[in-house]
């Protein structure tokens, strides 16, 4: 990526954190070449600034005239208000990036120019340790050098993933909840591990390591999650007892429940926020 390009983050919550503290730590443009701004928040601003180096001002003094990617975290309600401002700031050759669950590209094109170009970017909050599964979907007007200027600036924060954008609900349902899931999974285990007089401290270390470790392999390795389970159980063994109690309590079925229903809501949520968008 173009060192010299300027990016400039439209909201400053913990989201937009994540992804700064990621850009900054994997060198990918000069922390001063990352600008974030809000409307109010001056001690925030000076938060960011102060402790990643980058370049922090109020929305109403950000020069849009040499910012190369804008990427807008704000709270989805606030966005047609931030759209329509920035509207009349910005050209349609400079890339928007947007991080707003639940607005269409086909909707912030409408708000902005004609041809603008958009990408939605669902990334999640490993985006801190750079460890990020990351989605874009690039609007009908993104030419193929800013899917690539996305891919390589998102990179910097983990993983990234091209996918169409209907596939942004289930791709929440698994990486934006995902997080979510392990946690829960990991107290659980915490809570069982006391039981039976392992220390929890302990517990949440070996079931971490145990967890990372198993993902790395499924992922370095042609193998399905199916063949890998396969190999690690043996007939009457502590896996297939393990796996048999998963199976009495329906642990394979909440898991996927889980999925579907976050995938559920991001829809629902798409599509409250497209109805209130539209009568306004």
């Amino acid at each position: 990526m173009d060192q010299k390009q300027k990016v400039a983050f439209l909201g400053a919550g913990s989201m937009a954190e994540a992804m700064i503290s990621g850009m900054v730590n994997a060198k990918k443009l000069p922390a001063e070449n990352i600008i974030v701004t809000n409307r109010s928040n001056d001690a925030r601003l000076h938060e960011l600034e102060n402790r990643y180096g980058i370049t922090a001002v109020k929305r109403s003094e950000l020069k849009t005239d040499d910012i190369d990617v804008f990427i807008l975290v704000m709270k989805p309600k606030g966005a047609e208000e931030a759209l329509n401002e920035l509207k009349p700031q910005i050209n349609k050759d400079q890339l928007v990036l947007s991080v707003l669950a639940g607005i269409s590209s086909s909707y912030m094109e409408e708000l902005l120019h004609d041809e603008q170009q958009v990408i939605r970017v669902m990334p999640n909050t490993s985006s801190m340790i750079q460890q990020s599964a990351t989605a874009i979907s690039p609007g009908q007007y993104a030419a193929m050098d800013a899917v690539l200027t996305a891919k390589e600036l998102l990179s910097a924060i983990g993983k990234v993933y091209v996918i169409d954008e209907p596939q942004m609900d289930i791709f929440t349902g698994i990486a934006g909840s995902g997080p979510a899931y392990f946690y829960f999974l990991m107290e659980h285990i915490e809570k069982a591990a006391k039981e039976e007089g392992l220390d929890p401290e302990l517990a949440r270390e070996i079931g971490a390591q145990t967890i990372y470790g198993a993902a790395r392999m499924m992922m370095e390795r042609d193998e399905t999650p199916t063949e890998l389970r396969e190999n690690v159980t043996s007939p009457n063994g502590t896996t297939a007892a393990g796996l048999d109690a998963l199976a009495k309590h329906g642990g394979g079925e909440a898991m996927m429940q889980a999925v579907k229903g976050a995938s559920k809501r991001s829809k629902e949520m798409s599509a409250q926020l497209q109805k209130v968008a539209s009568t306004n």
